[in-house]
């Protein structure tokens, strides 16, 4: 293990001069962060459209804002790229108009399909890294700009939605033992080079896959993810006001959370530090003070039973009920293959002896319930369909509740006493977490009272 520290900066990080300079007050406070890794822009305010937003916009021609019902035209997306980035250069004080000829002439991108897609899209960081290196260096940390085509950052050829080769490690590794020695590498997130030379994506909010396959390539002694929040919090902080930071959760507890609702960062970024049990650190950019919250490969579990209550909305149930359909073989089966023709997400599917409910994303479901319904009806023949819909999925989690069904019974005593109905109620396999279904409409109600139970 190396004594390096890969350092992430999210796009609330990295959007304006005043928070680049956050950055390097951050980066410069510890020798260890040799390696930082940057996403593009993101909002300087809350009325705007992110610059990889306006980047996909551009490469598909207008369609990227047009889905959204958002009119933006093309050249409004070039002109906020290119100012964006011009108030930076200025704010920064730094004078590079070279900078901004080579960002105008690869908005002219004559790639076609996916690879144009990918390249524009990958800009944002690109010419983020670019930026902040030379801050960095002007203001006297010897700093370098280490971009994927210059290092060896080798992905695959599915261009928006790249997976890293195994050749990019040991090219991690040598930039590590060459340039990290010498000066601050500052990698641009989110894409790599294809073995012929071409830039694919990662999928979205992919410079966290970047930051933590880094990681992994050197075998960093702690990979920080910085952002605009103190940490993972025990409920939604907008919700239950009283919500605290958890100090330290557990890889399996972090996934548990974020599935359900934690959306705290990409969640395939952790897998390449959970392989080498590298910490992450969860930081807040804008409050450098605060310890954040520590993921680990394991802790002790008596220190909280319950760790946290996540919240996932829109979801509905798809309830069939069939005489002996337990005794089927294949219905279950052909249930979710179904349902995966359709490209719908599902959560849980518990089942009995004659009925079943999948939870699936209530979003998936617009625009193709009714071809759903006559598929499942011609081939599954059910006696009864019905589908609920507007549930929220309250998930609290925690090391503490294997072998402990107590957390269980004071949730729906307490749910019970405020005469909050549930929809239904499941624990998962590895009795670490267990789901309680509620109408979104109390579904407030249910996460202050499940918190100030199980946790407050």
């Amino acid at each position: 293990m190396s004594e390096l520290i890969v350092s992430k900066f999210g796009g609330s990080s990295v959007a304006t001069a005043t928070q680049i300079k956050k950055v390097r007050e951050i980066v410069a406070d510890n020798p260890n962060r040799r390696i930082v890794v940057v996403s593009a822009p993101g909002r300087s305010q809350a009325s705007e459209q992110k610059i990889t937003d306006h980047l996909f916009n551009i490469a598909t021609d207008g369609a990227h804002f047009h889905e959204q019902r958002i009119n933006i035209p093309v050249v409004d997306s070039k002109r906020a790229v290119v100012e964006r980035f011009r108030q930076i250069l200025a704010d920064l004080e730094l004078s590079d108009d070279t900078l901004l000829d080579s960002l105008r002439a690869d908005l002219e991108c004559k790639l076609t399909g996916e690879r144009r897609i990918a390249f524009l899209a990958s800009r944002g960081e690109h010419y983020n890294a670019r930026v902040i290196a030379a801050h960095f260096s002007q203001s006297g940390m010897a700093a370098e700009a280490c971009l994927p085509e210059d290092f060896g950052f080798v992905v695959s050829e599915q261009f928006l939605d790249a997976k890293l080769l195994n050749d990019a490690y040991g090219n991690v590794q040598r930039l590590a033992e060459t340039t990290c020695s010498e000066c601050i590498a500052v990698i641009p997130g989110f894409y790599g080079i294809t073995p012929a030379g071409e830039v694919a994506v990662f999928s979205r909010g992919g410079s966290d896959l970047t930051g933590g396959e880094i990681a992994k390539g050197v075998d960093a002694a702690s990979y920080e993810n910085w952002t605009d929040v103190s940490g993972v919090f025990e409920a939604d902080p907008r919700i239950v006001s009283e919500a605290r930071a958890i100090p330290r959760l557990t890889f399996k507890e972090i996934r548990l959370l974020s599935s359900k609702g934690f959306n705290v960062f990409h969640l395939n970024a952790m897998l390449p530090c959970k392989e080498r049990k590298i910490p992450i650190n969860i930081r807040n950019t804008n409050s450098p003070q605060d310890p954040g919250t520590v993921i680990l490969s394991e802790r002790v579990p008596e220190e909280e039973a319950i760790v946290g209550v996540a919240r996932l909305d829109n979801v509905a149930y798809i309830y069939l009920e069939k005489d002996m359909l337990g005794e089927e073989i294949g219905f279950t089966a052909e249930l979710l293959g179904i349902l995966r023709d359709f490209n719908i997400q599902t959560f849980h599917f518990p089942t009995d002896k004659d009925d079943i409910a999948v939870l699936v994303n209530q979003d998936d479901l617009t625009g193709a319930i009714n071809d759903l319904r006559r598929q499942i009806e011609a081939k599954l023949k059910p006696d009864e369909m019905d589908v609920v819909y507007n549930l929220s999925i309250l998930t609290p989690v925690g090391l503490g509740l294997q072998g402990n069904s107590y957390p269980i019974v004071d949730a729906l005593s307490a749910l019970g006493k405020a005469h909050i109905p549930i929809a239904m109620i499941d624990q998962s396999p590895s009795q670490i977490c267990f789901h309680i279904g509620v109408q979104q409409s109390v579904a407030d109600d249910a996460l202050k009272i499940l918190y100030r139970t199980l946790i407050g």
